[in-house]
């Protein structure tokens, strides 16, 4: 099985190749530079779409079974103490159909959330404040906040999980 991540960071990747080897045999997975057509920073339901466009740029490049996306973002959320959640989304798409997933949520540090809501993009913010370069690509954001408890890759792959459920479950979900 094929599978095209639009995306080419590592973390991603592997979060990728983790949720897919749960389901399938023989998982090759392919990272592909594509465009989210997105701000860099998504809020919202922007996120969404930045998953979902990459899921379906990364099938369209590449001769495979499925296109990935996957885009974190922030969510308003009046019951959180800042009023947002970063949460990562996962759209898969098999050329037909997409399905979306969700990974949990958290929160970041006021002093990140106010530099996020004044421009600055949440990995550029994480960056200066942990000294880390290149955070998202390692650990994450959620790797550094939870102490390692989860990273950036095991968030990916249980959002990937969760918008693998209807094509793992097609006879419940699709009638087939």
């Amino acid at each position: 099985m094929k599978v095209a991540v639009g995306s080419k960071n590592p973390a991603k990747i592997k979060g990728v190749e983790k949720a897919f080897s749960k389901f399938f045999k023989d998982v090759e997975v392919e990272g592909v530079e594509v465009n989210s057509g997105v701000s860099n920073q998504p809020f919202d339901t922007e996120t969404i779409r930045g998953a979902i466009n990459r899921a379906v740029n990364a099938y369209k490049c590449r001769k495979c079974d499925f296109g990935v996306g996957v885009e974190a973002g922030l969510f308003r959320c009046n019951f959180a103490y800042t009023g947002y959640l970063d949460i990562q989304v996962a759209a898969v798409y098999d050329g037909d159909r997409v399905c979306i997933g969700y990974g949990p949520g958290f929160e970041y540090p006021e002093k990140v959330l106010r530099a996020v809501l004044g421009g600055s993009e949440v990995g550029k913010v994480m960056e200066t404040v942990t000294g880390i370069e290149g955070l998202g690509k390692k650990q994450g954001a959620i790797g550094y906040l939870s102490k390692n408890a989860i990273t950036r890759a095991e968030l990916t792959e249980i959002a990937v999980v969760m918008a693998l459920i209807p094509f793992v479950n097609r006879k419940l979900y699709f009638n087939e």
